[in-house]
């Protein structure tokens, strides 16, 4: 039977002292102290710190103690009001929800895309140079117009709306607009006339 060694000797003491050490290892570390001094006077010096703890009184805690010690403990977070209401109102919560994420969709598009866009049904009396629309005098556009990323200049006439995004409107005393003049130069009123627009492509379409 192998014999034991220090650093076991050492790592089974505790145990030993606790009661928690089986009889063969009690065995073998009882046959450790009898033949190496130094184990046995660090046995001896776990025996006497052993004894002198158990001899000392028990102290009570303090009363206060416990509420002291449960005043430190960090609060526990109260769900914010929001997700109260969301929980109650889950239709309008959704609503919301599409609101944001198709505002963040056309704010997006906005900032992305600054290319001039013209449409409308009616482009053949319509001259283009650079980012500049011009509806020439004398010449008439039938239906809506629409341009996004550049200027208008009417000298002519447009038979419907005339709608100008993130650019100028400029009409001349010869020029006639049969329906409204719109001038968008913000991305929240963009999304807005998107939004108009969506609606009434889904009116038109049922």
């Amino acid at each position: 039977m192998a014999e034991m060694d220090c650093k076991i000797a050492v790592t089974t003491m505790d145990l030993y002292l606790d009661g928690d050490l089986g009889q063969n290892d009690v065995a073998d570390l009882k046959r450790h102290l009898a033949d190496c001094a130094a184990c046995r006077k660090r046995f001896d010096e776990l025996t006497r710190t052993e004894a002198l703890c158990r001899s000392l009184p028990v102290e009570k805690a303090p009363a206060e103690l416990e509420a002291r010690i449960l005043g430190k403990l960090p609060k526990l977070r109260r769900p914010a009001a929001w997700t109260g209401w969301v929980r109650r109102h889950p239709a309008m919560a959704a609503a919301a929800f599409f609101l944001v994420v198709m505002l963040s969709s056309f704010v997006a598009m906005w900032n992305q895309d600054r290319q001039l866009s013209v449409t409308g049904p009616d482009l053949d009396n319509v001259v283009i140079e650079g980012t500049t629309v011009i509806v020439p005098e004398g010449k008439e556009v039938e239906g809506d117009l629409t341009i996004v990323n550049g200027s208008a200049k009417v000298f002519g006439n447009v038979k419907g709306n005339l709608t100008v995004i993130d650019g100028s409107v400029t009409l001349a005393s010869t020029a006639h607009i049969a329906g409204n003049v719109e001038q968008i130069d913000r991305a929240i009123d963009w999304a807005w006339y998107k939004l108009r627009s969506w609606f009434g492509t889904l009116a038109y379409g049922t």
